[in-house]
């Protein structure tokens, strides 16, 4: 991924769901999409380490489902909007829901993936719209243009990094 056109000064800290203390000192900003298999293995390979650094008040995560256009992420755009934005523990448990289920609605058709959320993960319809636009929005000023997308500070990086060196950045 060349980072070099993102400009990661124009990411904020408000919009998306905050999980973990507003006062922590490292502020991690994920953008995402619950259909990209590599989103998916950077929550699942990252998420021991992370966690306990959120639990131990020393990482807020501010993570931004990032409605794509791209036709094989938007499948993903749908299951965001069964994402509470404004109840972070949930928001989390949620997320790790649906992406351990990705296999099994990631290539239904898009008729059917709100009926996936609703009917097998007893998932309801959420107030997402409002943010959804305000991360395309921070993403096109930003010029993001993958998911998985993270910043820490100047750091910018995807899903390759080694957890050796995510240490390194968060701790």
């Amino acid at each position: 991924m060349d980072t070099s056109i993102i400009q990661s000064q124009k990411a904020d800290t408000m919009t998306g769901i905050k999980w973990g203390a507003n006062d922590a000192p490292v502020k991690m900003i994920e953008f995402v999409n619950l259909r990209c298999p590599y989103c998916k293995q950077w929550f699942e390979e990252s998420d021991d380490l992370l966690t306990d650094l959120v639990q131990q008040g020393k990482l807020q995560r501010i993570i931004k489902l990032f409605d794509k256009e791209k036709p094989s992420l938007k499948s993903g755009n749908i299951m965001h909007q069964y994402v509470d934005p404004d109840n972070a523990a949930v928001s989390y448990q949620t997320i790790k829901t649906i992406f351990k289920t990705q296999s099994e609605w990631g290539n239904l058709p898009l008729e059917d993936v709100a009926a996936f959320a609703e009917n097998t993960l007893h998932l309801a319809i959420q107030n997402h719209k409002n943010n959804a636009e305000k991360i395309i929005l921070e993403a096109n000023e930003c010029n993001i243009q993958f998911v998985p997308t993270i910043i820490v500070g100047k750091e910018i990086f995807d899903e390759n990094i080694s957890i050796e060196k995510l240490k390194e950045i968060v701790a």
